[in-house]
């Protein structure tokens, strides 16, 4: 019985001791979350500003848009394998609305999503756009940043086509040779992009 009883008291001294370890190092955890959470959210929101600023380069500031596009918008956009994300609106030095940074993915690249920037002015000029996420094929459609991305720079259009056989107008871009799916997607969340700054712009957004 004495045997009994000095095996319940240990049993209970172990449980005891594995709760506090349990405890101090749930403390522990919750102390260090709490301690990294600011210069985790400063890193990321350092990292956006630097890709805002690579589509959008005499902006000085850059804030997340309030504004929400139309259902119909979304819609339309969705049927063409296009969804945005987030919309930042850009800011000069004096605090001047410049245009928008537009985060556009197309769902319709030959691997799957390819998710760029598009940073463009309030009068519909593309002043360029950084490839986010993209897993095309390697000497094909990985060559995007490379073929396409310098294209797009400067021109102000309504929307854009590719062209197989040289490029004959600002609209048309130069596809990449032999990854037409991935010329093709690109090209869609760019003007998914530009619909939904000409909304922002032109129809105005929702407020949230």
């Amino acid at each position: 019985m004495k045997d009994k009883k000095e095996e319940i008291r240990v049993m209970w001294k172990e449980a005891g001791i594995l709760f506090a370890i349990t405890l101090i190092a749930g403390i522990l955890l919750g102390f260090v979350q709490e301690l990294t959470k600011e210069p985790i959210r400063l890193q990321k929101e350092r990292e956006v500003q630097d890709a805002c600023r690579q589509v959008f380069s005499d902006a000085a500031q850059f804030q997340e848009s309030q504004q929400t596009l139309p259902a119909l918008l979304i819609q339309e956009l969705a049927e063409s394998g296009v969804e945005i994300g987030t919309i930042y609106e850009a800011f000069l030095q004096d605090g001047t609305l410049a245009g928008y940074v537009v985060e556009s993915t197309s769902s319709e690249g030959y691997n799957g999503d390819i998710t760029l920037y598009a940073g463009i002015r309030l009068d519909g000029t593309l002043n360029g756009i950084s490839i986010l996420e993209i897993n095309e094929t390697p000497g094909l459609g990985m060559n995007a940043e490379k073929v396409l991305v310098p294209q797009f720079s400067g021109k102000a259009v309504e929307e854009f086509t590719y062209t197989k056989s040289g490029s004959q107008s600002e609209s048309e871009i130069d596809a990449i040779s032999g990854a037409t799916y991935t010329t093709d997607a690109v090209i869609s969340a760019v003007n998914g992009a530009l619909k939904a700054v000409r909304q922002l712009t032109d129809g105005g957004g929702a407020n949230e």
